[in-house]
């Protein structure tokens, strides 16, 4: 059983660990959620998240996990008698393509193997075909811990395939690594709070382009839940569509402040620092499952060279030191483990982490 008051430090990839006074903030009195007091701590919150991806375009927030964004984004962007090319490196990206297709739309795939990115060079080759009307991509894929070269990939599809649109998931991507939403010409990104933003799970942030938006009005049966054109009437009046999670609201807006003030240039180098240390210590340990080139800034999935029994190891870390770390994904459990080191995780935390694990392989 888990001791609520104590619990756990966490060092999965999500929900990542959260720290007292982003809890307060949850804490709070409620608002009425169509009252003046929300609309004005919705629009502070949507305007900081501007800045933070650096757009000028529209920016929602959903009560719902990211994974409703996969639909809402395949219902808006892709009409019926289109197709859409899903790139696939990994769990999630995998669940990206099933999703489309689980909205009846027409989907081919651009696979590579689970550790593997998806390069500018593949998706040319495929979008050269000609009959793609969007593309989908995980910035950082959170059960392999690759980050796909979506810079890159960006200014190629720009240059070569300025009308195919392109949907993003940065689920473990976002805030911790850069993402300059205008300038990489993308039409939705989206991700969860519980991740980065280090919010327990319930509110996704996701940004949409003028043109999506656009594109949206012509696409039929878009549901009702995640309709663009519903959180665009309501974002004139810096409200959403549904009841909004106040509380998860309140500690957004209350991270957002604190990344800003931060700066965004230093966030990103903060997180690139740590992702450093981790993986140093895996390679100096065991090994990087990816290519370092690719290696994700939020986590360090590691490849268990040595057979260690990684269960053993997590179950020896929490009870002696009250910390989780995370198994491999699906089909790479016990193959790979995976340490998570973005939101309000810090060096110091990495370093116990990282020194406990010696004390059960040594």
């Amino acid at each position: 059983m888990v001791d609520w008051k104590n619990p756990p430090k966490l060092f999965i990839p999500g929900p990542v660990h959260v720290l007292p006074e982003v809890l307060q903030q949850l804490s709070r009195y409620t608002l009425g959620h169509r009252g003046k007091e929300y609309s004005q701590l919705h629009k502070d919150t949507v305007d900081m998240l501007k800045k933070i991806l650096s757009t000028e375009q529209s920016v929602f927030l959903s009560t719902s996990s990211a994974s409703g964004v996969w639909e809402g984004s395949i219902r808006n962007c892709i009409d019926h008698n289109e197709t859409v090319l899903c790139t696939m490196c990994g769990a999630f990206s995998d669940k990206f393509a099933a999703v489309a297709r689980a909205c009846g739309r027409n989907v081919e795939e651009l696979k590579v193997d689970w550790g593997k990115a998806v390069t500018a060079e593949m998706i040319d080759k495929k979008l050269a075909e000609g009959k793609y009307s969007a593309v989908t991509l995980v910035h950082n894929e959170t059960s392999t811990g690759v980050k796909n070269p979506v810079y890159e990939i960006s200014e190629m599809m720009k240059k070569k395939y300025p009308d195919v649109l392109v949907l993003v998931d940065s689920v473990s991507g976002m805030v911790g690594m850069p993402i300059e939403f205008d300038k990489l010409g993308w039409d939705v990104v989206f991700a969860s709070v519980q991740k980065a933003f280090a919010i327990p799970p319930g509110l996704a942030v996701f940004a949409v382009s003028k043109r999506a938006m656009e594109k949206s009005k012509t696409v039929t049966g878009r549901g009702y839940y995640f309709d663009f054109q519903e959180f665009a009437k309501s974002a004139e009046k810096d409200q959403t569509p549904t009841t909004p999670a106040i509380p998860h609201i309140m500690a957004l807006n209350y991270q957002c402040h604190k990344l800003l003030n931060e700066g965004m240039e230093n966030v990103w180098k903060r997180h690139k620092q740590m992702a450093d240390f981790v993986r140093s210590w895996a390679k100096e340990n065991f090994a990087l499952f990816c290519e370092e080139k690719y290696a994700s800034d939020t986590l360090t999935t590691i490849k268990n060279t040595r057979g260690i029994a990684v269960g053993d190891v997590i179950k020896a870390v929490q009870a002696k030191h009250n910390a989780v770390f995370g198994n491999g994904y699906s089909k790479l459990k016990d193959q790979t483990f995976r340490i998570a080191h973005m939101g309000d995780i810090n060096m110091d935390d990495l370093k116990e982490l990282l020194g406990w694990i010696d004390e059960e392989i040594k």
